[in-house]
Formats: structure tokens, C-alpha cells, sequence
């Protein structure tokens, strides 16, 4: 059964469609379909506060765009989430019923909290032993997440308003960092050995970047070294020596920064990047959905 899942994130809205499939005893998001659309909300809302008519009309060329492509998988159901921006954009709530009206399609403009629980459903169906103590760190365009587990169970997450589009802004309040920094140290056990997850735009190029296989993990060694010679690269040679996209180009350097500071902070020598976000989450969160209207 195909599932459509629109995330509308501060740097860029995407379409994943896709469907839950079996392996034995084990499940995983099998990935139909991908759509990609750097629509930047985030850098007009966090100059102004709002979003522009201009934008308003690329952004529901974006979703009606989507609805097609989706309507072409004949997908299930269709679910739309915007994060960051939306949440921060004073005209928000407008743009949401005028995208309804011209495309159908409705937008739920989800909390941090709520994000993070979408994108960790899928994390218990990695190949992993939940009894061992870990953490998830995603970092969007407008907030980064931090979820610490122990024995499978969720015993602190916290998003903070620090973001890759936010710090290229100049958006971020130096107070964010030592706020990251107190509940890092208030939640953290320094005598447990957390496994550490990453998830994220940014951190998926990293992995590749690195030549890393879809299970290797990254040493933090090897990711500040290359963090150090993106930082050294201009715009221009930051697109044509890695192959990155503009849109990819600008962000790679703040969320690079924003890992570092994080990785330090937690102490850890080596990051898992299981490359699966929110989209991941909604489809799997529509499948469970639809199971239990079966049963």
C-alpha cells in the first residue's frame, strides 16, 4: 500500500512516496519515489516574519505539483507537515487555507515535539539493540532535535530554535547554545556509552561526501576535517569542488558548526547516520494508521 508524505521544511519541501514492506520479522520504508524542491521558506521568515505573495504562489505551485505526482503513484492517503518556518510564520495560518483551497491538500503545521516523534518511529526498525543507551540528533533549517533513549524507552528530547538557516541569518541567540549545552548536561549520564544517531539533509551529504556505506558510521575526526575544508571554500567552490547544490552549498557550513558544537558537548567519537527523516516517519506513522482501521 503507497503512502504520499509532504514535509515542508525552512529550507526546502519534499515529496517521498513510498511503502512499508516486510523482511521477516523486520519492517522498513521502502522508498518509491522522491521529490525535492528548495523552496526556502525560512529565509524570509526569519527576516520578516512573513512570507512573500511571490512565495506564497511557488509554494502552492510546490504542493499542487506533489498532489499530482501522488495521485500518478495512486497513493493511499497523502499527509502534508510543515515545520520551523510555518510554525514562525505570522501569516501562517492564511496560507494554509488558501492551499486548500487551490490544491486540496491540508497542512499540518506540527511542533518540534511532534517532528521528532515522526522521524523516531522508524528508528526501532534499524538493525540495532534498543537496550543499548543512544541519542538522535536532527537538524533542519530551523531547529535541531535532540532525543536521548535508555532500554528503548525516550527519557528526555528537547527541540531548540538553532537551525542551519537561522545561523546564516545571523537568527540565533548566543543563549541558545549554553540552554543545548545545560540540558546536554543535565540529561546526559557521562557514564553511559550512548550510541549516536544523526539525521538530516546535511549530515546524508556528509555521509556520501565521506564515500561511507549506507551502516558505516563517521568518526568525528573525519567529519570536523572535512567540516574544516567546506569552511575554507568559497560559495562557488564549495558547489564546484563537491558537486553540492546552491541550496546545499549555503547550509552545509552552519550545520556542520552545529554538529560539531553538539558532538562535543555529548562526547562522542562516532555518528550513525541511518539517513531516514521525517518523510520516513509520516509514511510509516499512514501505514500503522491504515493497519489498525483493518484490524
Amino acid at each position: 500500500m503507497k503512502f504520499g508524505a509532504i514535509d515542508i521544511g525552512t529550507n526546502a519541501a519534499r515529496l517521498l512516496i513510498g511503502e512499508v514492506e516486510e523482511e521477516g520479522k523486520n519492517h522498513f520504508v521502502k522508498k518509491i519515489s522522491y521529490t525535492r524542491i528548495p523552496l526556502r521558506l525560512g529565509l524570509e521568515v526569519f527576516d520578516s516574519g512573513t512570507i512573500s505573495e511571490k512565495k506564497i504562489e511557488e509554494f502552492t505551485k510546490s504542493i499542487h505539483a506533489f498532489k499530482l505526482i501522488s495521485e500518478v503513484f495512486e497513493v493511499k492517503e497523502l499527509r502534508a507537515c510543515a515545520t520551523s518556518a510555518m510554525r514562525e510564520a505570522t501569516n501562517g495560518k492564511e496560507i494554509q487555507k488558501l492551499i486548500k483551497k487551490e490544491t486540496g491538500v491540508n497542512i499540518e503545521v506540527i511542533e518540534g515535539s511532534e517532528e521528532a516523534k515522526l522521524i523516531l518511529s522508524t528508528f526501532f526498525l534499524l538493525e540495532f539493540d534498543e537496550k543499548d543507551p543512544f541519542l538522535v540528533i536532527d537538524v533542519g533549517g530551523g531547529s535541531t532535535e535532540i532525543s536521548i533513549f535508555k532500554k528503548g524507552e525516550k527519557v528526555a528530547a528537547k527541540s531548540f530554535s538553532v537551525g542551519t538557516i537561522r545561523l546564516l541569518k545571523n537568527k540565533v541567540e548566543r543563549q541558545i547554545w549554553e540552554d543545548i549545552s545545560k540540558w546536554i548536561q543535565k540529561y546526559l549520564k557521562k557514564s553511559n556509552q550512548y550510541i549516536t544517531f544523526a539525521t538530516g539533509g546535511n549530515i546524508n551529504k556528509i555521509h556520501k561526501l565521506l564515500g561511507k556505506k549506507s551502516k558505516e558510521s563517521v568518526s568525528v575526526k573525519e567529519f570536523i576535517e572535512l567540516s574544516g575544508k567546506l569552511k575554507k571554500l568559497n560559495f562557488e567552490d564549495r558547489i564546484s569542488e563537491y558537486n553540492l547544490k546552491p541550496d546545499r552549498a549555503d547550509v552545509i557550513v552552519p550545520a556542520c558548526e552545529i554538529y560539531e558544537y553538539l558532538f562535543k558537548e555529548i562526547g562522542t567519537k562516532e555518528v550513525f547516520v541511518p539517513k531516514i527523516g521525517l518523510s520516513d516517519g509520516m509514511i510509516y506513522n499512514l501505514h500503522q494508521k491504515h493497519n489498525r482501521k483493518k484490524n
